[in-house]
């Protein structure tokens, strides 16, 4: 074994050796000490002397002898990466509650816990990451192509048009493994209980503060409605999983206000809602194997989105696009967003053949019909997706009607993996009639029991261009429709272009492709993004969204149209500190009430926000965030503002993480509140909303008491001025303060 290795090792080194001799741009970094500034690069591709490229070449040898010796596969040093500050960077303002933000964290994560061998890997993989360009990824792969298989994690640093910025932030998700070691080979049973990943999660959380709805019933209020449960909320999870072989897990959770009980009558069994998954990777011809609670994601997400999208935010490049990764494990706690059933993908050829079936019960208000002409007894207005069962009525409406998802996907890709094209074909159907409430806007809106929808997508790359779309019918005859373009200009300058259209009587119940709305319906716009680099240490991004809405909308009572830009710069002096300032702006239709008149008309909602962020990290156990932002409101009204300041006191030792914060804000009303990303526990993902005036503090510990568990606790108090009570309905505190607590635990077998 040992002389295998070491034939490898003087096999790699004689590759290496002729890549340098090539005249490739290279620089290889001693491992620790970061990799180096991309001028250096660059002018060692330039200077043609030759004693210098000699020297240059044998101190690359010794280098990588002397880190190859004790690193396996020249995996980057991963320890000092902030994770949370480069998901929060993703996204510009957070301003749709509806977002499945976590569920986005969360698997970004498992490539940061399990990074992504950059020698098996593929383009869509890689996309996914929302990191690389597709012209970068291109280019990476014509790069494994005239070179072979990467040797070190550095070697990035060779490969045409990557720059150190995204080299920086790739490293953290990314490793290249040992060419000479072989898969394991031992039953999956065995496999899973060797595997190092292998957790199990708990988590508590409640508010301190006693809401109404956990109050005695009192008789001379108009509402006697109560929580059935108690304030607690908990969460388990286990896990374990390795990457391109297998994921098992399952999760159970109780929201705060719904009762722990063994009900069968009611489908309840201790917790309120379950989840649980097995996928199996690469077995024979088939791909992908899953059983239980999965996602999918194909195309452009017309159809099949699995809810790990971005959207428009200050990534303003790799973010247009959506990633064809086919099936995903589902471990996140969003109750509607995923599939149940079993899933498959196999491959024949250069195709890839997948089919799906998933059957399960979902929320709605089923309603008696009283119209005698109707052949059916009862309907439902829409499926309920907050995930509640606190009420009765919450109760009453759980699990009431049953889906049922069948349909397949077929995508072709060639060789050099340029060139992508797929079909979607997908029937939907429930045991009840949809109906609508018949408002105007709701004229177009799907009905009936059943849908169908048959769709079509493609990817290309050509040189430094990437052109994409996705085009899709549904059984009411609409149409939805995106396509568009990412190029690589120069070195310097990256271009994003995107069309969308999507026909108002257009219908798919799990798509989520780009747009501004929040679902694929009654919409047209064009999209236009870009990114510049002039200097090594700047980055300059925007955006500009015109956008159409052909019909009326929910409080848009008039066909309406807006629009949407962003600029953001961001500038990195050192690796100790970083800066950006961001502003954007919207206008878009809303209806304004006319007083005289009693008759609403559509005005336009103009929207600004400003944000100025600064991070400092002195020492590697002390690190600063300032964070300022404002924000305007106007609609036919006097201007409205507000604003929120920041400043975060993290702390890094040995075994203890320590996050504090300290902010005051101050808006004239709801239009103008604030949306400030915090750290939190392990895989929860926390953008609250402020309006009003007042303070807001919390304090993180993490700390490890013992080798294989892990503990997070964290405490938050918001304190409002000039107010008696916070929240409304069922969650009104009584009082200006409400205090949170959230623990966390997690054990490593």
């Amino acid at each position: 074994m040992k002389q295998g290795i070491a034939t490898d090792f003087r096999y790699n080194m004689h590759r290496l050796h002729l890549r340098l001799a090539s005249g490739m741009k290279w620089i290889a970094t001693v491992p620790g000490d970061g990799l180096q500034d991309e001028p250096r690069i660059q002018a060692g591709v330039k200077q043609g002397i030759a004693a210098n490229f000699i020297k240059r070449s044998i101190a690359t040898f010794f280098l990588l002898l002397c880190s190859c010796l004790p690193l396996q596969g020249q995996d980057y040093p991963r320890q000092t990466f902030d994770f949370d500050l480069f998901v929060q960077e993703l996204f510009a303002q957070q301003e749709d509650e509806n977002v499945p933000y976590e569920d986005f964290y969360e698997t970004l994560f498992q490539y940061f816990q399990r990074p992504i061998d950059l020698n098996r890997t593929t383009p869509e993989e890689l996309a996914s990451l929302y990191i690389l360009s597709r012209p970068q990824i291109a280019s990476f792969f014509r790069h494994i192509r005239e070179n072979g298989p990467l040797l070190s994690i550095y070697e990035l640093q060779a490969i045409p048009d990557f720059d150190l910025m995204t080299i920086y932030k790739l490293v953290y998700f990314v490793r290249v493994d040992d060419a000479g070691l072989n898969a394991d080979q031992r039953p999956l049973w065995q496999r899973i209980v060797g595997e190092d990943n292998n957790a199990l999660l708990l988590r508590y959380e409640r508010t301190l503060q006693e809401r109404r709805g956990y109050t005695s019933v009192d008789t001379t209020s108009r509402s006697t409605t109560r929580y059935l449960g108690s304030p607690d909320k908990v969460l388990m999870r286990y896990r374990v999983s390795h990457t391109r072989d297998y994921s098992l897990g399952f999760t159970a959770e109780k929201d705060a206000g719904e009762q722990f009980t063994w009900d069968p009558g009611t489908r309840r069994y201790g917790f309120d809602f379950y989840s649980a998954h097995l996928q199996l990777y690469n077995k024979g011809k088939f791909k992908t194997i899953a059983l239980g609670d999965y996602q999918l994601q194909f195309g452009q997400g017309l159809l099949l989105s699995s809810g790990y999208t971005v959207g428009k935010g200050s990534e303003t490049i790799t973010t247009v696009s959506r990633p064809n990764v086919g099936i995903r494990p589902y471990s996140s706690v969003l109750e509607h967003a995923f599939y149940r059933g079993a899933a498959a993908t196999y491959t024949l050829g250069r195709v890839d053949v997948t089919g799906f079936y998933s059957s399960k019960r979902v929320d709605a208000n089923l309603q008696a019909q009283l119209d005698t002409v109707e052949n059916f007894d009862d309907f439902f207005t829409g499926i309920q997706t907050t995930g509640f069962h606190r009420t009765p009525t919450e109760l009453a409406n759980r699990k009431r009607v049953q889906e049922q998802i069948v349909g397949g996907n077929a995508t072709y890709q060639n060789r050099n993996r340029t060139l992508l094209a797929g079909i979607t074909a997908m029937a939907t159907t429930y045991s009840s009639p949809i109906q609508k409430a018949g408002l105007p806007y709701q004229r177009f809106e799907f009905g009936g029991t059943s849908n169908y929808n048959l769709g079509t997508h493609y990817a290309y790359t050509w040189q430094n261009v990437y052109l994409f779309g996705e085009t899709a019918l549904s059984k009411s005859g609409g149409l939805g429709t995106v396509n568009g373009l990412t190029a690589n200009l120069s070195n310097k300058v990256e271009l994003a272009m995107l069309y969308r259209y999507y026909a108002r009587d257009f219908h798919t119940f799990y798509g989520n492709g780009f747009g501004e709305g929040t679902r694929n319906i009654n919409e047209q716009g064009f999209y236009t993004g870009i990114k510049i680099k002039p200097f090594p240490k700047w980055e300059l991004t925007a955006y500009y969204d015109r956008f159409r809405f052909p019909w009326l909308r929910y409080r848009v009572d008039a066909p309406s149209q807006g629009d949407e830009y962003m600029l953001r710069l961001y500038f990195r002096p050192n690796r100790q500190s970083s800066l950006y300032a961001q502003f954007r702006a919207e206008s878009k239709g809303r209806n304004v009430a006319d007083i005289s008149t009693s008759i609403d008309y559509v005005g336009q909602a103009n929207r600004k926000n400003y944000l100025l962020y600064y991070e400092f990290t002195p020492t590697p156990v002390v690190n600063l965030r300032s964070r300022v932002q404002f924000s305007s409101f106007e609609l036919e009204s006097p201007q409205t503002t507000g604003y929120f300041i920041s400043q975060d006191i993290n702390f890094n030792f040995n075994k203890i993480r320590l996050s504090t914060r300290y902010a005051i804000f101050d808006t004239d009303d709801y239009e103008t509140r604030q949306y400030a990303f915090e750290r939190d526990v392990l895989y929860a993902f926390s953008i609250p909303a402020f309006s009003g005036r007042g303070t807001r503090t919390y304090a993180l510990l993490q700390f490890r008491p013992m080798r294989r568990l892990d503990v997070w606790v964290k405490y938050a108090l918001t304190h409002y001025r000039d107010q008696r009570t916070i929240g409304s309905g069922l969650e009104t505190i009584e009082g200006p303060r409400r205090s949170d607590i959230r623990v966390q635990t997690r054990y490593r077998f």
